[in-house]
């Protein structure tokens, strides 16, 4: 190969790599949600179908539809906090979250996948309508509209909520944040399904 060939073929990667982009550069870490009581390794659950919750993924608003920590600005306001990017939606994390803290703290049977094969008539579900930071009042907020469903004939209603104040603007204080409010209010749903 000639070296016009081989200069013609170097400056043409040198211009397609200046093209080519895998996206922004990742954060140094990720958010998640670990639950504060979970079920030891090796414990086996097990029960009647009929007596199984199922728990099914929240809905959640659109700013809670991405991998992002909203932060409420004003009543209209919303935008997402720098570097503070979660390992999956929100939503998915709590719904984790809550059958890991209802089945360590009630020891009942506890389906939180999308098992088509399992579905229990008791079923938890709802909508996730706070999950971020509130830059009014320096605080993470956590906010869930449960619907139970028992046994397919009764239905109740019952919101969740919890504050954390006095948290810096950034991501690992508000991810810690999070974590606690995401667990206190999963404690208060599992002490309400029991």
């Amino acid at each position: 190969m000639s070296k016009i060939k081989i200069a013609a073929a170097v400056g043409a990667t040198a211009l397609l790599a200046g093209c080519i982009s895998f996206g922004a550069e990742p954060p140094e870490s990720l958010l998640n949600l670990t639950a504060a009581r979970t079920v030891a390794a090796g414990t086996t659950i097990n029960g009647d179908i009929t007596q199984a919750i199922a728990v099914v993924e929240p809905e959640a608003p659109a700013k809670l539809a991405v991998t992002r920590v909203p932060v409420q600005i004003d009543d209209t306001k919303v935008a997402y906090v720098k570097d503070a990017v979660w390992v999956d939606r929100p939503t998915r994390l709590f719904r984790r979250l809550l059958g890991e803290t209802i089945r360590a703290r009630s020891g009942r049977l506890v389906i939180d996948n999308d098992d088509a094969a399992l579905t229990p008539t008791n079923q938890l579900r709802g909508s996730l309508i706070d999950f971020g930071y509130d830059a009014r009042t320096a605080s993470v907020v956590v906010t869930f509209d449960a619907v139970r469903d028992v046994n397919g004939t009764q239905v109740m209603t019952r919101r969740f909520s919890s504050t954390v104040p006095g948290i810096a603007a950034e991501a690992a204080p508000i991810g810690a944040a999070l974590n606690q409010a995401a667990n206190d209010v999963a404690g208060q749903v599992a002490d309400w399904v029991g």
